[in-house]
């Protein structure tokens, strides 16, 4: 048994929320549901940043490229997971297992890095507003993304390399509804001390720096914002980082309720906590940031409108 489980011919069972054939149904048209709004609402996002050449700035750049890591990050999980509710086959190979787990990885750390690099843009936009335009150039933008998907593409593979090197042993039962890596460690029966260490070490690289660096972020653009005379600038200068500020808590405010506890305690109610991030967080995040935003709006309805004038024509 643990040489198949090391040489990726052994399968996990992804047995999901729940066993229950009723709930099944209702959790995959909800689930359904979630990930159709997720993919349309991303979809549009970038479509109407794309068209919209008054939307080709720096802060709009980064938006396009989170939604477009929503979308990849979405299409990674619910998918299988949709199949295994409508089927009495809920296995997943070993190899399978683990390129969902690097995927989930590699996006998770690359969303929050993406989430930094926007914090930084609304920094240099209230802060320093005069070198904005020279700042915030396309050459920097591309280097910042570029970065954002070295460091997590480097994150993931270090994870899911040294998952490779954890024995599994007894129930192959995940009660979850895909790979993820507290859950695949909880079901090693070799030594995780190594996986466990990384971790925290890649962790603190990968997740709480930026998270520093954001906190530090807005102390600054807070403090700009107090020092400007005129009530109507100090209400649009906070405008536009109100959804920033939106998808980051509630980025990490599901990321904490998952992993900021002992590995012992993770159990099945954390699932809630799981869903929230992985699935209800990318669906929230297009509507969040086109609430209020005049200028998506604007977007949006030229991009409706040439596709109906299209159709007409």
């Amino acid at each position: 048994m643990d040489g198949d489980n090391q040489t990726g011919t052994s399968e996990f069972l992804l047995v999901g929320l729940s066993e229950d054939p009723e709930q099944q149904r209702i959790l995959f048209w909800m689930f359904l549901s979630m990930y159709l709004v997720t993919v349309v609402g991303n979809v549009l996002i970038i479509l109407a940043i794309g068209s919209d050449s008054h939307l080709h700035t720096p802060m709009y750049f980064f938006l396009a490229n989170l939604s477009l890591t929503d979308l990849f990050f979405v299409t990674n999980t619910i998918p299988k997971m949709l199949v295994n509710l409508q089927s009495q086959d809920k296995a997943i190979s070993y190899a399978g297992c683990l390129t969902q787990l690097y995927f989930l990885v590699s996006l998770v750390a690359l969303d929050n890095l993406i989430l930094a690099a926007m914090a930084y843009d609304r920094y240099v936009a209230i802060c320093r507003p005069l070198h904005y335009t020279t700042a915030m150039n396309p050459s920097l933008c591309i280097l910042l993304l570029a970065l954002c998907w070295f460091f997590s593409v480097l994150y993931g593979l270090v994870h899911t390399l040294l998952m490779t090197r954890v024995t599994f042993c007894g129930s192959q039962k995940i009660h979850y509804i895909f790979c993820e890596m507290y859950v695949l460690l909880r079901l090693a029966c070799s030594n995780t001390q190594v996986n466990h260490i990384m971790l925290i070490a890649t962790g603190c690289f990968v997740f709480l720096t930026p998270f520093g660096f954001m906190v530090v972020s807005y102390i600054w653009i807070v403090r700009a914002i107090f020092r400007i005379p005129s009530t109507s600038r100090k209400y649009k200068a906070f405008s536009t980082c109100a959804s920033h500020l939106a998808v980051v808590s509630l980025f990490y405010g599901t990321l904490c309720m998952v992993y900021l506890q002992p590995l012992h305690t993770y159990s099945m109610k954390d699932s809630v906590a799981t869903v929230m991030y992985a699935v209800v967080t990318p669906m929230m995040n297009p509507f969040i940031y086109s609430l209020r935003n005049k200028d998506m709006h604007g977007a949006l309805g030229k991009l409706f409108l040439g596709k109906a004038f299209q159709r007409l024509t």
